[in-house]
């Protein structure tokens, strides 16, 4: 029977050897970090490596992705779908390896990680998913929801803002199934971080309400199992346990910066391989470390007792356990379709002209009672950005129960969590904030985009619209940045018709998340026909149209579409044929076939106008070389609203100059 540092070892001579062959990697932290992940991975985490989605498995998150072939290693040694030819195309193209860890490329990781903090804070959201999950479908009788969270992280991930704004909320919501392994080494890229990082951690997150145990010795498994074993004691707070460890541990490069991003070369790897006491030739493990490690017996073991369990909950509960198995599978309810269209009638039968913040408020109003799985919020604003329904219950701690977070001023530990929420499955966030405070929740949006997860930013106070407040709350390149991301849907509706199709589509999309630029001020309601109402899901269609073949087209979002329109009709009254298209999701356009985009925009009509109080250069692959685009190629200023939008030449009487030049230069 193998030692335990010797299975340990089996992570770090993967690791040596996977970085070397790729001539690219991190092996610092896989060399320091083998001890706990050998502590926590053979003796406390429950998983199925044969079924990595089994509902109530521990969730495990590498938030120093860096570290990543330590997660492949676990992943390929404990019997997950990770072969050892994998192992051996460490970061090369189409690999299930990649250089770091990627949901939906490698079977058993839980989550994207790469940007450091973000990690830690993603898991706050799946320990708050357990938490609430457990608090709606467990009984007295029945556990069905009971497991942890566990996080490896290091240094750059605590010095990193977001993983303080996410650290500090779960100390606040008791997360006491939140476990996370510190492996604090003192090094990162520039060397020892004294200079630069000499916080008391353990006084810190003591702070925030966590229990804090150690410094422990990182490569002592009694010590770590202790550790372990006491995080686990506690119920009522999230634990940290602080790891000493040494970085690039047993290579000739340990306790260097050296080791961190970089492969060993050629020399050290056969030093630490001698260091190690390891005499195998590359990629090869002895059947007996194989044995030692394997977790598919366990772990089918573990999965077949919650099977047990969950059918004697569905005889009792059976209710209860079809919502669970619906929720959790991502599906709508069986009549989403009724509510939809229900939420849709009711929005046109107002008629009425609103911002489109409150437009959107009011589609929550009827979507949050009929769908249990949305968890809404916002960073301090609910107020502003609508978000907090008469059918919206802030979230207890000591209950768990609820489906409304008051974050606080953290957009970005926000974003975060809400991605947390969404990977752990059974929820669908959606939390709100200005849209010219996107910037602070960006990386967030991007891992979002990037991992295919269903969730909603309802971005509002869109536009030099804001008045007032002036250029720091005024956005004009965020809706460029955001619309650039990805796997992004953003929608900028016109009015509560267009707000509803978005949050439709926003629902049904299940590998997408989505932004909702919103305004402040009160927009025109509309009117549609039922065919019109219907392309709306398209991205863009014709709003209003003219008799003939159009000379001149004006395209428009959001609050612009109004002025647009009235733009349009006093070209008509001047005898030029106009044409009006409302494009609420540009990513929708153009995900349409060619025919419908050139009914839309044909390609006889040059003469083409794109209206937007954004940056402008987007917008010009839809005006063409021969059209012209009216938006903001400054920041905007401190005035009423009114002021600015004359100022900036957001007026009928601009745009008709713009459009009768364009006509001129096009006869």
């Amino acid at each position: 029977m193998p030692t335990r540092r010797q299975c340990a070892n089996a992570i770090r001579v993967l690791a040596i050897d996977a970085i070397e062959k790729a001539k690219s990697g991190h092996p610092g932290a896989p060399l320091g970090m083998a001890d706990m992940a050998e502590a926590l991975w053979r003796r406390h985490f429950k998983h199925n490596p044969a079924n990595p989605s089994w509902p109530d498995r521990d969730r495990f998150v590498l938030s120093n992705g860096h570290a990543s072939m330590l997660h492949y290693a676990l992943l390929h040694l404990t019997g997950y779908d990770l072969s050892i030819a994998e192992i051996e195309n460490f970061r090369q193209w189409q690999s299930k390896t990649p250089g770091h860890p990627e949901t939906g490329i490698t079977p058993g990781v839980d989550m994207t990680t790469g940007p450091l903090g973000q990690g830690i804070a993603s898991a706050v959201g799946m320990a708050l998913a357990e938490r609430m999950l457990a608090a709606r479908f467990n009984t007295a009788e029945h556990s069905i929801v009971d497991h942890y969270t566990w996080v490896f992280c290091g240094d750059g991930c605590l010095m990193e803002g977001v993983s303080h704004e996410a650290c500090s909320l779960a100390g606040v919501w008791k997360l006491g199934k939140l476990i996370v392994l510190y492996d604090a080494n003192g090094i990162s890229i520039d060397g020892r971080i004294d200079a630069w990082y000499s916080e008391d951690v353990r006084a810190r997150f003591t702070a925030y309400g966590w229990q804090v145990i150690g410094p422990v010795d990182g490569h002592d498994a009694a010590a770590l199992d202790a550790a372990i074993d006491g995080a686990k004691g506690e119920t009522a707070r999230p634990s940290l346990i602080i790891c000493r460890t040494h970085i690039g541990f047993g290579s000739p490069k340990a306790d260097s910066e050296k080791c961190h991003g970089s492969p060993l070369g050629e020399g050290a790897a056969r030093a630490a391989r001698r260091t190690l006491d390891w005499h195998e030739p590359p990629f090869v493990i002895p059947d007996d470390i194989y044995r030692a490690w394997d977790a598919r017996r366990t772990g089918m073991a573990a999965e077949e007792r919650w099977r047990t369990a969950f059918a004697a909950y569905r005889q009792a509960c059976p209710d209860l356990a079809d919502e669970f198995g619906r929720r959790m599978a991502g599906d709508l309810p069986a009549d989403w379709p009724a509510p939809a269209q229900g939420v849709l009638r009711e929005a046109r039968t107002r008629a009425e002209d609103a911002a489109t913040r409150a437009a959107s408020k009011a589609v929550l109003e009827c979507l949050v009672p009929r769908l249990p799985e949305l968890v809404g919020g916002s960073a301090d604003l609910s107020g502003s950005v609508g978000t907090c329904t008469t059918a919206s219950r802030h979230f207890e701690p000591v209950s768990g129960l609820g489906n409304y977070i008051s974050y606080g001023v953290r957009e970005f530990g926000m974003g975060a969590i809400m991605n947390g929420l969404a990977l752990h499955g059974g929820f669908i966030p959606y939390a709100g904030t200005f849209m010219a405070f996107s910037d602070q929740a960006k990386n967030a949006v991007r891992l979002a985009a990037l991992m295919g997860l269903r969730l909603v930013w309802v971005f509002t106070h869109d536009s030099i619209g804001v008045g007032e407040d002036g250029p720091t709350h005024q956005p004009v390149e965020q809706l460029a940045s955001l619309r650039a991301t990805p796997g992004l849907l953003l929608w900028r509706p016109c009015d509560i018709t267009e707000t509803a199709v978005a949050w439709q589509c926003a629902l049904e999309s299940r590998h997408m998340p989505t932004c909702l630029s919103l305004s402040r001020q009160s927009l025109p309601f509309h009117t549609r026909d039922d065919a019109q109402v219907a392309l709306i899901a398209r991205g863009g269609y014709v709003l209003r149209d003219c008799e003939g073949a159009p000379e001149i087209i004006l395209i428009a979002t959001g609050s612009e579409v109004a002025l647009a329109e009235a733009t349009a009709e006093r070209l008509n009254t001047l005898g030029h044929r106009a044409r009006l298209v409302s494009m609420p999701c540009t990513e929708l356009f153009d995900a349409q076939d060619a025919a419908y985009k050139e009914r839309v925009l044909p390609n006889a009509c040059r003469a083409r106008l794109a209206v937007e109080a954004a940056a402008p250069d987007f917008w010009r692959k839809y005006a063409g070389l021969d059209g012209a685009v009216c938006g903001m190629s400054t920041f905007g200023a401190s005035a009423p609203a009114a002021s600015l939008w004359g100022h900036f030449g957001f007026s009928v009487e601009h745009l008709l100059d713009m459009a009768l030049e364009l006509l001129k230069n096009r006869a």
